[in-house]
């Protein structure tokens, strides 16, 4: 068996989601991820700390792309729409073909300690948005729940863009939520800011 090879990374992560698919998230251990992956437990371990962390390997880069892309915006004089408007512009492709993270999605929810972890990494993209908002000269208050409000519309869009069987665009699915939260509070104006 080899020991440390290039390509470690992504074997062992598509190794997990084949296992946790097969047998469920539960009776997959990280042995059968490494055996599967064609790599040490050892070589398991340098990547990720449990087998929890392969389904959010990504979090923190991709936390700190949102936060650095608000921060480069162009214009963040309406928080709420800046917020969605970088979730949107994010390149979700890069974490997987929509089905597999759909898949990824339907792991989550249907497992409690997973659901918890995916709650408090949505926490932090939140926090780190915020902190860019305010970094950008937005009113504290104005920026957490801008952020917040963001995150929110962004995940209710993605759950039905990743359930979705059309080729509806992310962005439209933001676009329709964010029409939705302007119903929802009474005088608002037709475009959230």
């Amino acid at each position: 068996m080899p020991r440390w090879e290039h390509g470690s990374e992504e074997r062992l992560k598509q190794a997990a989601l084949e296992l946790f698919q097969e047998q469920g998230f539960e009776a997959t251990s990280a042995v059968q991820i490494a055996e599967r992956a064609r790599v040490t437990t050892r070589t398991f371990f340098r990547y990720f700390r449990d087998k929890e962390e392969v389904l959010f390997a990504d979090a923190d880069a991709l936390k700190e792309t949102l936060v650095h892309d608000l921060l480069q915006a162009a214009d963040v004089s309406e928080p709420l729409r800046a917020v969605t408007r970088t979730l949107a512009g994010f390149d979700w492709g890069r974490l997987g073909s929509r089905e597999s993270q759909h898949r990824r999605n339907a792991m989550i929810a249907a497992n409690p300690r997973l659901l918890e972890r995916e709650l408090v990494k949505q926490h932090q993209v939140a926090d780190g948005l915020g902190d860019a908002l305010r970094r950008r000269g937005i009113d504290p208050d104005v920026a957490e729940l801008a952020a917040g409000a963001g995150v929110q519309v962004f995940r209710t869009a993605y759950q039905r863009w990743l359930a979705g069987d059309d080729d509806t665009d992310l962005t439209t699915m933001i676009e329709t939520v964010l029409s939705s939260l302007a119903v929802l509070v009474p005088g608002a104006r037709s475009r959230p800011g």
